[in-house]
């Protein structure tokens, strides 16, 4: 018989599986272009599921439901409220674009994100290889379908056809090395896969094989290299709304799942596995920087910077543990998480630029469509500024304070080979500043070009939105404490059940 403490720690995924299916059918009888009933509906359902998944988190509690296949806890529970608030902005900056796309012919876009986001919180509270994969699994299915939404559009439909293939291999890799690891340690339950590993009494090469398999597929999700050749071309083809949809919460989720499998039951491989994630975070920002640079499409471009961002990212994930001792953890993996999301932050504003940008017939994605921007909204060429240049890593914006606590708990370690990671990164950034400040420079120095020297208009509910995003940007930039405290008191929860 299943406890009732089970079901509250799924009431919140129940209440977004169960709207998410009214909205569906509700969406049947909605004849407005808009679907502005079903917008509607889908932004109270997120408003309230971040208001119970914050209730949760504030609450500091850990506890498990369904035989220890769920987990509540302070980081599963802002993770999934900040993911809530995330598809809510999207779906803000991106309802007129799809609208003027004829993607809002039925309700799918809608209901399609929810079910994805029903797959981040499964992957997020998940305690267990089966919950994990099965979360993830939904999330890549929506997100396949959401991709083609354009069915008419032969290169969104060639973007979808390339994210499902490469992805159904990752799939393969991540379930290969999770079956390993059950074949090894005889559990699916990330405690006992703790415990079996830290006795020392199961084979260290079965474990090794599995573990590649993972990190291989978890690299996939976060678009490492060398698993990043999907980015660009899925960020590009992709309809914008769809790609700040899978380049926005999705990496919250991913971020999760490191620390679900790599920290909770995989923390006694550290030294195996850091070794991995120190070649990919090399490779991430030399060939995310590098190829940056060459790009004309700024939705490309964002994606090669996506690909550099993950690298700073998998510096903080491998910086938790020196010498196999827990001397590092919280203050890595918490500026990990806290880079993770200030990444998804800055991504919401530079996306929604591009799209209040476009209009019917036009997309607005190439670096030259900014051209002057400045001169046709002070706001729009403002907000993507301070995107470009938190990107980059320039104070006083979050970017900077993310990029320095991801270093500052590298060369914490004193370790010399960390020591050289985090120059190496130093390096890197100042490469990546180039190509940020080259959109810059196009917005404030160029002249507009011909087709687009009017004006920009662009809806009022989304102006204002964007204008809270750059401030955000800014504000966290210059008093950073607050959340950097509530990602060190979430990752502390964490550290504490570890091998409990």
């Amino acid at each position: 018989m299943i406890d009732k403490l089970s079901w509250i720690a799924v009431y919140p995924e129940l209440i977004l599986l169960t709207m998410a299916c009214v909205i569906a059918l509700v969406d049947l009888g909605v004849k407005t272009p808009q679907r502005t009933l079903t917008y509607v509906l889908t932004l109270v359902t997120l408003a309230v599921v971040a208001a119970m998944e914050a209730a949760y988190a504030v609450g500091g509690q850990t506890f498990y439901g369904f035989g220890n296949m769920v987990v509540v806890d302070p980081m599963g529970g802002w993770l999934k409220c900040f993911a809530c608030i995330t598809l809510m902005i999207t779906l803000v900056y991106g309802r007129p674009y799809a609208a003027d796309r004829e993607m809002l012919r039925g309700g799918e876009f809608f209901t399609l994100s929810l079910f994805a986001l029903l797959g981040m919180f499964v992957m997020i509270s998940g305690h267990n290889f089966l919950v994990i994969y099965m979360g993830l699994e939904l999330l890549t299915l929506s997100s396949y379908a959401l991709v083609a939404l354009r069915r008419d559009n032969a290169i969104a439909t060639e973007a979808a056809m390339k994210y499902f293939v490469l992805g159904a291999l990752a799939s393969g890799f991540l379930l290969y090395g999770l079956s390993m690891l059950y074949g090894a340690t005889g559990s699916l339950d990330l405690n006992e896969v703790f415990n079996a590993i830290a006795s020392r009494q199961v084979r260290h090469q079965v474990l090794i094989f599995g573990l590649v398999f993972i990190v291989a597929g978890l690299a996939f999700k976060l678009g490492a290299v060398p698993f990043h050749m999907w980015l660009p071309d899925v960020y590009q083809g992709a309809p914008t709304a769809v790609t700040l949809l899978i380049g926005g919460a999705p990496q919250l989720a991913a971020f999760a799942i490191c620390i679900r499998l790599l920290v909770e039951g995989l923390l006694p491989l550290a030294i195996d596995w850091q070794q991995m994630l120190a070649l990919m975070a090399i490779g991430s920002l030399l060939v995310g920087n590098l190829a940056a640079i060459a790009q004309s499409n700024l939705k490309r471009m964002l994606a090669f910077s996506t690909i550099s961002q993950m690298g700073f990212l998998l510096l903080g994930l491998l910086a938790g543990v020196v010498n196999g001792n827990q001397l590092n953890t919280e203050s890595a993996y918490s500026a990990a998480m806290f880079y993770a999301l200030t990444y998804v932050l800055t991504t919401l504003g530079a996306f929604g630029i591009i799209m209040l940008l476009a209009r019917a017939g036009h997309e607005s994605e190439d670096i030259v469509d900014l051209a002057g921007l400045n001169q046709r909204s002070p706001l729009y060429a403002g907000v993507m500024a301070i995107c470009m240049f938190s990107l980059a890593g320039l104070p006083p914006l979050v970017g900077f304070y993310a990029k320095l606590s991801v270093l500052q708990a590298l060369v914490s370690s004193q370790q010399a080979s960390y020591i050289a990671l985090a120059v190496f990164a130093v390096v890197m950034s100042l490469v990546g500043a180039f190509y940020y400040l080259r959109v810059v420079k196009v917005m404030y120095f160029d002249a507009p070009l011909a087709h687009n020297a009017q004006p920009v208009s662009g809806p009022t509910d989304a102006k204002v939105v964007l204008a809270i995003n750059g401030a955000l940007i800014l504000i966290l930039g210059m008093l950073p404490g607050g959340l950097m405290t509530l990602c060190s008191q979430s990752i502390n929860s964490i550290v504490k059940s570890l091998g409990s």
